[in-house]
């Protein structure tokens, strides 16, 4: 860890009792609860010069005034370096297409009508000038090398909240649809209802809570506009997943499963997958999957075990982590697109 924070040019703070095992060494708790009380006193900067923002993922996308609205890559490493000098502001960035830099009302660097000049990544700009109130609000997007003030395209997008994996549905309103219909076999149908129980059991154990069930033939447009769709079954079983299963980019027929150039006999695979709900955009759809961790016996372990797609054999058991049998998997691109 020391070496780590080395490399990013700062000094880890230590305090190291000695002779001591899982626990705090008398002395040395005296000496840290001064410092947290220093820390504490000093209090927390609103709005900091300086900024060293590193994230993996668009859920967790903001620092104080620098918020990142796209990524190229999902979960690889992006990077926002931000520094204010006077009225230059500097800014370097990797893995990122598209962010904001956001003052609210009263912490912005300069005083009413003043233009701050921006130098990101070589490109320099003009920002509009700072509001009334001291706030300003400007969106950054890049294209090629260059950056250009202004919002992202119109289209689907991986955006904050709407990036999956699987798992990032159950951080919102969800609501588990159950399918009412034939399945296209028995033992798809079977497979089917057993997923749905267990998830439905996995959350009441686990979060200790009763999800949101209801029958696919009883969804309302205010449920499709409210909450993340959670959808077992078959485009034949799930009145639902009938409705939108053309614009999901898995497909899925009585003899096929098909993910891109990879084609799976439908006697024995399912896919499993999340997806911006063609219903409503807003919101997610999950096909035949809950949270995606299972073993219980560490917390370390309470980790997505999934990406945003996967297809899985329903006849050959997982394991003690992952009680599936999984064929192929993948993380969807920037754009909700399969990636080769």
């Amino acid at each position: 860890m020391a070496a780590a924070i080395a490399a990013e040019g700062l000094t880890l703070e230590q305090m190291i009792g000695p002779k001591t095992g899982h626990m705090y060494e008398p002395a040395t708790r005296l000496k840290l609860i001064d410092r947290l009380d220093e820390l504490a006193t000093k209090g927390r900067t609103s709005a900091p010069k300086e900024i060293r923002f590193t994230t993996w993922m668009l859920r967790y996308n903001r620092m104080y005034w620098v918020e990142i609205d796209g990524m190229q890559k999902e979960w690889e490493r992006a990077r926002v370096n931000a520094q204010i000098d006077g009225r230059r502001i500097t800014v370097t960035t990797s893995n990122v297409s598209a962010l904001h830099l956001d003052w609210v009302a009263g912490l912005a660097p300069a005083g009413p009508g003043t233009k701050l000049k921006l130098d990101i990544d070589g490109t320099s700009l003009e920002l509009p000038a700072v509001r009334s109130d001291l706030s300003l609000n400007v969106g950054l997007v890049r294209t090629g090398p260059k950056w250009r003030i202004g919002a992202r395209p119109a289209g689907l997008n991986k955006v904050h909240g709407l990036q999956g994996p699987i798992d990032d549905a159950f951080m919102d309103s969800f609501m588990i649809v159950r399918p009412t219909g034939p399945a296209f076999t028995d033992a798809l149908g079977a497979w089917e209802k057993a997923q749905l129980a267990y998830a439905i059991s996995e959350w009441q154990g686990v979060f200790r809570g009763e999800p949101r069930v209801k029958d696919d033939t009883a969804i309302t447009t205010a449920d499709i506009a409210a909450h993340n769709l959670v959808l077992f079954g078959d485009p034949s079983s799930n009145a639902v997943y009938k409705r939108i299963a053309a614009k999901l980019p898995l497909q899925w027929t009585s003899q096929m499963v098909t993910a891109g150039a990879q084609t799976f006999g439908a006697d024995v695979h399912v896919p499993i997958m999340i997806y911006p709900n063609p219903l409503n955009p807003k919101r997610y759809v999950v096909i035949n999957s809950g949270f995606t961790f299972h073993d219980q016996s560490n917390n370390d372990l309470q980790s997505p075990k999934l990406p945003d797609w996967a297809v899985v054999n329903i006849t050959e058991p997982g394991n003690r982590q992952l009680p599936l049998s999984v064929k192929a998997q993948g993380f969807f691109d920037e754009q909700w697109r399969l990636q080769r």
